[in-house]
C-alpha cells in the first residue's frame, strides 16, 4: 500500500502518541486553531460548532464524541467540522478535571453522600467492565449472572458524570462559542482586509504593464 507505515507502531508508542502527540500538544493545539481560522464559513456557525464540540468531550459517551458533536452542531446550525475539532478540548491532560469535575457535580445533585475519586472510579470501571465481559460468557455457560459491580458504576459514575457533564458542557460550551466568535470575525475580517490589499496591489501591477 502506498500509504501503509513501513514500520509498525507498537502497543507503547500508540499509547505514547495518545497522550503525548508527535510534536507535543502546544503543536497539535496549534493546529486545531489553524484549521478553526481556515474554515470558509459564518463566524457564528463556526462558533456554533466549537460550542457543539466542547459540549460533546465533556459526556461520558467514549466513541461517540465525533457523532455527539455533530448532531448538536446540526441542531445548533453551527459548522460541523469546527465541532469535530473542537472536540479535542477533551484530551488526556483535560479529562482527568473533566470526569472528577463532572461526577463531582452530578453526584452533589442526585444527592450522593460522598463521589467517587480517581482511584475508585477507575476500579468501579474495571469491576464493570469485567463483570459485563463475564455475564455475556454466561450465555454459553451455566456460570450465574451477577450485576451488582454494574449497577453501582451507573449509578455512582455514569449517571454523577453524565448530569455533571451535561451541566459543565453547557457552560463551557457557551462559553467557548462568546470566546471564539470575536476571535473568528477578526481572524476573517482582516484576512479580507488582507486579500483586499492583495487584489489593489495586482490590479495597480496590471495597469502598469
Amino acid at each position: 500500500m502506498v500509504f501503509k507505515r513501513r514500520t509498525r507502531q507498537g502497543i507503547a508508542e500508540r499509547l505514547a502518541r495518545a497522550f503525548y502527540p508527535r510534536g507535543g500538544w502546544r503543536r497539535a493545539a496549534s493546529y486545531v486553531v489553524h484549521r478553526l481560522r481556515r474554515l470558509p464559513d459564518a463566524p457564528e456557525r463556526i462558533a456554533a460548532g466549537v460550542g457543539a464540540g466542547i459540549f460533546a468531550s465533556f459526556t461520558p459517551l467514549y466513541g461517540f464524541h465525533f457523532l455527539l458533536a455533530a448532531l448538536v452542531a446540526w441542531l445548533a446550525r453551527g459548522n460541523i467540522l469546527a465541532a469535530l475539532l473542537a472536540t479535542f478540548f477533551g484530551n488526556p491532560i483535560t479529562f482527568p478535571f473533566i470526569v472528577l469535575g463532572s461526577i463531582e457535580l452530578g453526584s452533589w445533585l442526585l444527592g450522593i453522600d460522598q463521589s467517587m475519586k480517581a482511584p475508585e472510579v477507575m476500579k468501579a470501571f474495571g469491576a464493570a467492565s469485567y463483570e459485563l465481559t463475564g455475564n455475556l460468557g454466561a450465555l454459553f455457560g451455566d456460570r450465574p449472572v451477577y450485576w451488582g459491580h454494574l449497577l453501582r458504576f451507573i449509578n455512582e459514575v455514569w449517571l454523577p458524570y453524565m448530569l455533571g457533564g451535561a451541566i459543565l458542557g453547557t457552560i463551557f460550551g457557551v462559553a467557548g462559542y462568546f470566546v471564539s466568535l470575536p476571535v473568528m470575525r477578526a481572524y476573517q475580517a482582516r484576512r479580507r482586509e488582507v486579500l483586499r490589499k492583495r487584489f489593489a496591489r495586482a490590479r495597480r501591477q496590471g495597469g502598469d504593464d
